[in-house]
């Protein structure tokens, strides 16, 4: 759904300005503290503060070739509010994202822009492809208004970059950056380039309104940098790239497009980085190298920009010299590897800044820009459509607005590796939200293979699942495991929606489509590959593999390590088959005393209500996204495959035990509210419909599974 306005984020505006200046009191402390820690307060800067005089005697950042000098521009608390550009005009990012990790990157910082930002936004991406496939859907679901995305393939920029040796942990990706102005589209006269870890704490179009303070001839604006990198006194034997003065950072960049190209930008950058890599062999921070040699030749290229547009908190920064004498900050840039890990004595504020976002909820972004005449994204207009025709008073209504409420998906949220293809391979597909997480690490001791997870969780349990996981040995060695993440929204949890998330992501021929909280035999993974082969699934037959399932009542049980074991444990009521007490009709058609003497598959027949755990061909039907919260939603998954007429075929040494949890809130839901389980029946009634209209007469035996007493399913 498309919330309109502001409302909801101005509670989270109130409480962000309140966090600053809390911070930047605590920061600064009272006027006599300030003055004894800078050597003098109001009357006397400390010398530190003061802008660095290069050798030529004009300050830093001179305008050198391009006449009178801009100033000293890193004081920003001395200069008056800047003009912003004109509301509705469309400014342009750039920013260079690869792999996952990165990609999570991105999403905070693009938060940060979205929390403050009144104008309309173009971000054009330049990823690899983990990155696009993560991004692309995370900005087709997120669906912001007036924000729209451009894709450049980073394959394509390797050749024009990869001939630089570089030492940085951004590799090739971080020297991209370079190639910029010949990748965008030449129409393009402008752009502000962002690197992926920094956070906003300002409108971006108040850094957009200081192009207008370029000359003629400058081309770039850059802070600059805030340690002693580039003068070469940090340790022994330090040996930077050339610099003018301290240099400057790239973390933020303005760059006048069209007069670069006319200035023959890529031949200037190239010529002298191929001269300066004689000497010097290699990189050490990527593109920021490079930039800085050629400002050290072409000074009057850079406008300096104001420090508080990116306040660096590298081990060895000495930012404090800026945000302590600043009267705000606008961008906060962890430019260290250790990222919110660095040395810093006021590093918890910055954190806590950066934290603001990383747990912020998205969907509170989701606001129009009012007075802008800039188009919803696809499918969204109709979507308000949709929901302004829904009645609030019928009694169904949270069902019908959730069915049209477009999640936000996060894909492979951690890092993940392709597993090597095999024929036939499976793959276990399941769904979770964060009061199942505790099964995972169990699940990963009893299946050895690939697996492709959906989680339902808020922006906040995001973080906590990247921490959960992190502390854990057997997760964190895994990465074969793809985590992809729903984001929460709204009352009823969508178990089919974050089923076909989870079943689309697969990456093998096959797929096991479970429940997280069941656990595998040991041997299953094995099991199922051999029979697969073995029957000749997919390629031949048409076939759904069924997998018995049963349940134990104890917290604390030794699994069985073969069917044997599990018999017995059957027999002497440690295990009983799944629900045999409660909805005996959902597992009834596996034929469990057949199943006791069985040794080879045997074919069962559908009956209403029957939905066993099956192994498919990964391009199976998808479930029926309209049954959400409990009741029906595998059911009509396996009405789906027999209307396909798959064969559904049981397996003799297969099985899944589930254990006991608390129960949800959905079933309690469906337990104690007749009008939830009226909606239930009547979105079995409109699933009929909706089967006789694609399998005509053959879908009337279906009917049936809506005759029958209601209870649980």
């Amino acid at each position: 759904m498309l919330p309109r306005g502001r409302p909801r984020a101005l509670g989270a505006a109130a409480l962000l300005l309140l966090l600053l200046l809390v911070g930047f009191f605590r920061l600064g402390g009272d006027p006599e503290s300030r003055g004894a820690a800078g050597g003098g307060g109001a009357g006397g800067l400390d010398p530190a503060l003061t802008p660095h005089v290069p050798p030529d005697g004009r300050p830093r950042g001179t305008a050198g070739l391009d006449g009178d000098p801009p100033g000293d521009h890193n004081r920003s608390g001395c200069h008056p509010p800047r003009p912003r550009p004109p509301k509705c005009e469309l400014l342009h990012v750039a920013i260079v994202c690869a792999g996952h990790n990165s990609s999570r990157d991105v999403i905070t910082l693009v938060k940060s822009l979205l929390f403050y930002r009144r104008n309309p936004l173009h971000l054009h991406l330049v990823t690899d492809s983990v990155a696009r496939n993560i991004l692309e859907t995370l900005f087709q679901t997120w669906m912001v208004p007036a924000v729209h995305i451009s894709f450049y393939d980073a394959e394509e920029l390797k050749p024009q970059v990869s001939w630089i040796p570089n030492k940085h942990y951004s590799g090739l990706y971080g020297l991209m950056k370079l190639a910029l102005p010949g990748v965008l589209p030449p129409h393009l006269a402008r752009v502000i380039v962002l690197d992926t870890d920094v956070t906003f704490a300002s409108d971006i179009a108040e850094l957009w309104a200081l192009f207008a303070h370029f000359s003629d001839k400058q081309v770039i604006g850059l802070v600059e940098n805030q340690s002693d990198w580039y003068l070469g006194n940090l340790w022994k034997n330090h040996r930077p790239w050339p610099a003018l003065g301290r240099g400057f950072n790239t973390g933020v960049i303005l760059l006048q497009l069209d007069r670069l190209r006319q200035a023959g930008w890529e031949k200037t950058w190239r010529q002298i980085a191929t001269r300066e890599l004689r000497t010097l062999l290699a990189t050490s921070l990527a593109d920021q190298d490079v930039f800085n040699a050629v400002i050290k030749e072409h000074p009057g290229l850079v406008w300096p920009l104001p420090c508080v547009w990116n306040v660096q908190l590298s081990d060895h920064s000495q930012a404090e010299h800026c945000y302590l004498e600043a009267s705000d900050l606008k961008v906060i840039h962890w430019n260290s590897p250790k990222k919110l890990r660095v040395k810093n004595k006021h590093v918890a504020f910055f954190r806590s800044l950066h934290l603001t976002f990383l747990e912020y909820d998205g969907n509170l972004l989701r606001r129009e820009l009012f007075g802008c005449s800039s188009p919803l994204p696809p499918r969204a207009e109709q979507l308000q459509l949709a929901l302004a025709q829904l009645d609030e008073e019928d009694a169904c209504f949270q069902f019908r607005q959730q069915q049209l409420t477009v999640h936000r998906v996060h894909l492979t949220f951690l890092p993940h590796e392709l597993p090597a293809p095999q024929p036939h391979d499976v793959t276990l597909v399941a769904q979770l939200s964060m009061d199942r997480l505790q099964m995972l690490e169990a699940l990963c001791r009893h299946w050895p293979g690939p697996m492709s997870l959906a989680l339902y969780l808020t922006d906040a349990e995001a973080q906590q699942f990247l921490r959960f996981v992190a502390a854990s040995a057997v997760l964190s060695a895994r990465r074969d495991v793809a985590y992809h993440v729903v984001y929460r929204d709204g009352p009823l949890y969508p178990v089919n929606q974050l089923r076909n998330v989870a079943l689309a992501q697969a990456l093998t021929p096959y797929v096991f489509l479970s429940d997280i909280d069941f656990l595998p035999a040991y041997s299953l993974y094995d099991y199922l590959r051999t029979s697969i082969e073995q029957l000749e699934l997919g390629s031949r037959r048409k076939a759904a593999l069924v997998v018995p399932a049963f349940e134990t009542l104890h917290y604390r049980f030794g699994f069985p390590s073969s069917k044997a074991e599990l018999l017995a444990l059957l027999d002497s009521g440690s295990l009983h088959t799944f629900r045999y007490h409660e909805w005996p009709r959902g597992h009834a058609p596996t034929d469990y005393a057949r199943w006791r003497e069985a040794r080879a598959p045997y074919l069962v027949q559908w009956a209403a209500d029957y939905e066993p755990y099956v192994v498919v061909p990964r391009d199976c039907p998808h479930y029926d996204p309209r049954f959400m919260g409990f009741g029906w939603n595998k059911v009509a998954h396996i009405v789906e495959l027999d209307a396909q007429q798959y064969e559904l075929l049981v397996l003799p040494e297969a099985f899944i035990v589930h254990l006991p949890h608390t129960p949800s809130l959905d079933i309690s839901r469906f337990r104690s509210s007749p009008a939830y389980r009226d909606c239930l029946q009547a979105l079995k009634d409109e699933f009929h419909q909706d089967l006789s209209r694609r399998y005509g007469a053959a879908a009337l035996k279906y009917l049936t599974a809506l005759q029958q007493p209601r209870g649980l399913a």
